[in-house]
C-alpha cells in the first residue's frame, strides 16, 4: 500500500482514502496518480459548494456588500475566513504551490477521466457559525489572536520537506492534541465534527470504488467513523447563543443603572453626572481607539466614540456595527478591492484593503467597547 494511502472495505464499497496537505506538490502528483491508477466511480473531495466555487471562480468576492455583511453579524466570520485564507496562501507562496491545489488535481483529474465528483464537506460558513457560537469569549480571543500570529509566522522555515512531515499521522494527533488544549471547542468543531461529516458523506456516495482525498489530519477521524451512522443535519445546525453570554449581556445595563440610581440617591446629581461623563469617556475613548488602530477616517473614530457608551447598554447592538457601517458609506470598498481580496500582502494588507480595513474597524471596536466596559464599571462603583 502506498503512504499516505489507506484501502477500507466497507461492504460492498471499497474507499481509497488519500491522505494530503494543502500546500503540497506532492499530494497534488498523488492524488492525480491515485486517480489515474485507481479509475474509481466517483472521486470525492474535502470541499464544499461554497469553497470548491471560490477556488474555481477568479471574481468570487465582487457581489459581497459591506453593509450587509456588518448588519446580517457576519463581519467576524468574514474576517476569520480571510485570515485563515491568507495564511495558508503565505505557507504555500514557499513552495511554490497554490493552497489547495491537491484538490483542484483532483477534480481536474476526475473530469478528464470522465468520473464523478462528489464534495463531501460540510459548509465552510455553518462551520465558522457553529465554531464562534460554541466558543466562549475567552476561546474568541485566542483564535482572533492565532490567527492574527499567524500573518507574521515565518514561512521561510517552511519548505517541501517540512509539509510532508506534518502529514505523519503522529505530528498531526500532537498538532490537535495540542490544538484542542489551547480552544476546545473550536478542534471539536473544525476537526472532531468535520470527521463524523465526511465519513458519512463519504457513506452516503455512490459507488462501487470510490477515491476520497482528504487533508491527512482527518484520515484517522474518518477511519473510526466509517463504522457509525450519523444525522448529517443535527451538524448542520447553528447553535443558539450560551445563556451565560446572554446574561452578562443584559447585566451590564441592570448594574449601570443600579449604580447610577444608587449614586443619584445616596450621594446627588454631581456625583451622578460624574458618572454618567467617566463611562462616556472611558467607553468611547476605547471604542474610538480600536477603530483608530483600524486606521478609521476621524468621522467613524467620532461615530466610535459616540456608539459606545450606548451600544454597550443594549446587547442587541455594538459599537463596531456603527462604525464600520460609517466606513462603508465614507471609504466604500472599490471593485479592486474585494478583487485583491484572494492576494492580501501580508498584516499590512488587511489595513491597506478598504473591505478588510471595515471589518478590522468593525472588530477593534466591538473589543474597545467591550475592555471599556469591564473596566468603567468597577470605576463607577468606586465612586460611590
Amino acid at each position: 500500500m502506498q503512504k499516505n494511502i489507506d484501502k477500507i472495505q466497507l461492504g460492498k464499497k471499497e474507499i481509497i482514502l488519500v491522505g494530503t496537505a494543502h500546500i503540497s506538490k506532492k499530494s497534488a502528483d498523488l492524488v492525480k496518480s491515485t486517480i489515474e491508477t485507481e479509475k474509481p466511480d466517483t472521486v470525492c473531495v474535502e470541499l464544499c459548494q461554497s469553497r470548491y466555487d471560490s477556488m474555481t471562480k477568479k471574481k468570487k468576492w465582487e457581489n459581497t456588500k459591506m453593509t450587509d455583511l456588518i448588519k446580517d453579524k457576519k463581519a467576524y466570520l468574514f474576517l476569520s475566513n480571510l485570515l485563515l485564507a491568507n495564511f495558508e496562501k503565505k505557507m504555500g507562496q514557499n513552495v511554490k504551490v497554490q493552497p489547495g491545489s491537491e484538490m483542484i488535481e483532483a477534480v481536474k483529474t476526475a473530469k478528464k477521466e470522465k468520473i464523478k465528483i462528489g464534495l463531501i464537506d460540510r459548509d465552510i460558513q455553518i462551520t465558522l457559525k457553529r465554531a464562534w457560537k460554541m466558543m466562549g469569549l475567552i476561546e474568541k480571543f485566542k483564535l482572533m489572536f492565532i490567527l492574527f500570529e499567524g500573518m507574521f509566522f515565518d514561512n521561510e522555515k517552511i519548505d517541501e520537506k517540512k509539509i510532508e512531515q506534518l502529514k505523519k499521522e503522529d505530528m498531526l494527533s500532537e498538532m490537535l492534541k495540542e490544538l484542542g488544549q489551547y480552544i476546545p471547542n473550536i478542534k471539536k468543531v473544525l476537526i472532531d465534527e468535520r470527521d463524523t461529516y465526511l465519513a458519512q458523506k463519504i457513506k452516503d456516495t455512490e459507488g462501487k470504488k470510490i477515491v476520497v482525498v482528504v487533508g491527512a489530519g482527518h484520515v484517522p477521524g474518518i477511519k473510526k467513523n466509517l463504522k457509525k451512522t450519523t444525522d448529517l443535519k443535527t451538524l448542520e445546525k447553528i447553535p443558539k447563543n450560551k445563556n451565560i453570554t446572554k446574561y452578562i449581556g443584559w447585566s451590564i445595563p441592570l448594574i449601570f443603572t443600579a449604580l447610577i440610581i444608587y449614586g443619584f440617591m445616596g450621594h446627588g446629581t454631581e456625583v451622578t453626572i460624574n458618572m454618567l461623563y467617566r463611562w462616556m469617556i472611558i467607553n468611547g475613548s476605547l471604542s474610538a481607539l480600536g477603530a483608530a488602530l483600524a486606521l478609521a477616517n476621524p468621522i467613524t473614530i467620532l461615530v466610535a466614540f459616540i456608539a459606545a457608551p450606548l451600544t454597550s447598554l443594549n446587547p442587541m447592538l455594538a459599537a463596531g456595527w456603527f462604525a464600520g457601517l460609517s466606513e462603508a458609506k465614507l471609504k466604500e470598498p472599490r471593485v479592486k478591492d474585494f478583487e485583491s481580496l484572494s492576494r492580501l500582502d501580508g498584516i499590512t494588507g488587511f489595513w491597506k484593503n478598504r473591505v478588510t480595513r471595515i471589518l478590522l474597524i468593525v472588530v477593534f471596536s466591538n473589543l474597545g467597547s467591550t475592555i471599556g466596559t469591564f473596566i468603567a464599571l468597577p470605576y463607577l462603583a468606586s465612586l460611590l
